[in-house]
């Protein structure tokens, strides 16, 4: 269960509007389009992964205190992808490019043939 963020009532994940203090909770009335808020007086933006790559176009950018489209740039570090080691990208590599492989080692025992007669 969540709670009321300005009555800390509690609701149902689902709840479009708190039944206490008549706060929209969900975007444009839809249950599945939550409706970030910021807590205190700093905008959203300061915090936002679309502020800090210059594609937001909200209309209250960069003084939103409230937005469907926020998404933490703590967020963002966090889910990001650890980079494979050398073997497992010369590895990928090398499945990705089997015949260029398979046509380079017919021709350097071709070679090898060729100079040990």
């Amino acid at each position: 269960m969540l709670s009321c963020p300005r009555c800390q009532a509690t609701i149902e994940s689902t709840t479009i509007q708190c039944p206490r203090c008549q706060l929209l909770l969900k975007a444009h009335g839809h249950p599945g389009m939550p409706l970030h808020r910021t807590e205190g007086d700093e905008a959203l933006c300061a915090t936002c992964v679309y502020d800090a790559d210059d594609t937001c176009n909200f209309p209250q950018r960069p003084d939103a205190k409230t937005c469907t489209l926020y998404r933490s740039t703590a967020v963002k570090e966090e889910l990001a992808l650890p980079q494979p080691s050398i073997a497992r990208q010369v590895s990928v590599w090398l499945g990705n490019h089997r015949g260029w492989v398979g046509l380079i080692g017919l021709l350097l025992l071709s070679l090898v043939l060729v100079l040990l007669r």
